[in-house]
């Protein structure tokens, strides 16, 4: 989880705009985009607990991605499908949800044993928009009964609204960035087969061998120098364009 900075209290729909403008403009990573709405959260409502969960539109659940208390094994494993549990259903009506006291007893509540704000008295559950739709959840909880007043309702609905458009920007180069570098993966995957294809008509030439013959020496010996079976691939290759231009020479 990233690291939450300390800010000063909030104390106006203006001040607010003005720190989220600054976590716009940065060029922060999703999880510290995530790890800035925690800490916002937190100073709006003065919660005991911060979750964030983000929706996975692939799936149609929503994902737990931050936290104010730690769960490391928890982040990006815990889902509920839309319209599952309190959080799903913010998800799905794209409404607030308070509840002051209780919080269990609702019977849209789903509990899970490795969260221990789920045993907390008081919720606050608003959607995380984005262009008008919802990208996500923000919960709150309080150990102790907590009445909901508007202002807070109102602050932590705005953080919601302003920092969804930032969310979806981060997790869009995210996904970007992941894309390119299973392109690039793909390409290098690609070229080894090409040259291991060539390694083996090689040996499969110049030492009478099957096509798989070829290729469980190439496996061996690659286990047996510890070298990928790319380089060794390329120094068959490369041994026999040398040998080649030998003959050729002679």
């Amino acid at each position: 989880m990233a690291t939450v900075h300390m800010m000063e209290p909030v104390s106006s729909h203006v001040d607010l705009l003005h720190r989220i403008s600054n976590i716009v403009s940065s060029e922060l990573s999703l999880d510290e985009m995530l790890g800035e709405i925690v800490g916002l959260t937190v100073q709006v409502t003065d919660c005991d607990a911060c979750l964030v969960y983000l929706l996975d539109r692939d799936s149609d659940e929503v994902v737990l991605r931050a936290s104010q208390v730690p769960h490391a094994a928890a982040l990006g494993n815990l889902r509920m499908k839309v319209g599952e549990g309190v959080t799903g259903w913010v998800a799905e009506h794209k409404s607030v949800v308070a509840l002051s006291s209780k919080a269990g007893a609702d019977a849209r509540f789903k509990r899970f044993q490795t969260l221990v704000e789920d045993t907390y008295e008081a919720f606050l559950s608003v959607p995380l928009v984005s262009g008008g739709d919802v990208i996500g959840v923000i919960n709150v909880h309080h150990r102790e009964t907590h009445n909901h007043n508007g202002e807070e309702i109102s602050l932590l609905t705005f953080v919601g609204e302003q920092m969804g458009g930032a969310i979806s920007k981060s997790s869009l180069s995210e996904t970007n960035a992941r894309l390119m570098e299973e392109t690039l993966e793909m390409r290098r995957q690609l070229e080894t087969r090409k040259l291991v294809e060539r390694a083996k008509g090689i040996l499969q030439q110049r030492h009478g061998l099957s096509e798989e013959e070829a290729y469980l020496r190439l496996r061996n010996e690659s286990r047996r120098l510890r070298r990928p079976m790319k380089e060794l691939a390329e120094a068959i290759i490369l041994a026999e364009d040398l040998s080649r231009k030998t003959e050729s020479a002679n």
